[in-house]
């Protein structure tokens, strides 16, 4: 009952959510095309995963704010290793909503995760996109550690 009652509060506010500050420049979308997709997306992307979180260990989570369709691992190009990120799928945009809510910052296997929108898993968005063939903010704090 609650979850209803906050997805039915939530959609007093739709024109504030879903609204990302991250756009993927590689959709060849504007800033205006990439957010009306978000409103109507089921897709998140959830970043700082560690490299050791299972899938079980992700879907009991994301499963707490309703069904997943689809869970897709991110993993690094070369080696098919995860590479700390993934994508979620849900039937519908109201459970994503709840799951944005009540999920992003929240520790996951010692990490804390970051669960923000996407516009849709496309084939080949599994696979990092950094030089070394995992996540381009991983290198770049590599970079600066040295």
């Amino acid at each position: 009952v609650f979850l209803r009652v906050k997805t039915m509060a939530a959609f007093l506010y739709e024109d504030l959510k879903p609204k990302s500050p991250y756009i993927d420049r590689q959709t060849g979308m504007s800033p205006d095309e990439y957010n009306q997709q978000l409103r109507r997306s089921c897709t998140l992307y959830i970043g700082n995963l560690s490299y050791y979180t299972t899938e079980e260990q992700i879907m009991e989570l994301f499963s707490k704010c309703g069904e997943v369709k689809q869970l897709i691992m991110g993993l690094d190009k070369k080696k098919r290793t995860p590479c700390g990120f993934c994508f979620v799928i849900y039937f519908s945009h109201e459970d994503a909503c709840y799951a944005v809510d009540c999920l992003n910052r929240t520790v996951l296997d010692g990490q804390i995760i970051r669960a923000d929108w996407d516009i849709g898993f496309k084939e080949g968005r599994q696979y990092g996109r950094g030089r070394s063939g995992g996540q381009v903010r991983h290198e770049a704090k590599q970079r600066q550690n040295y």
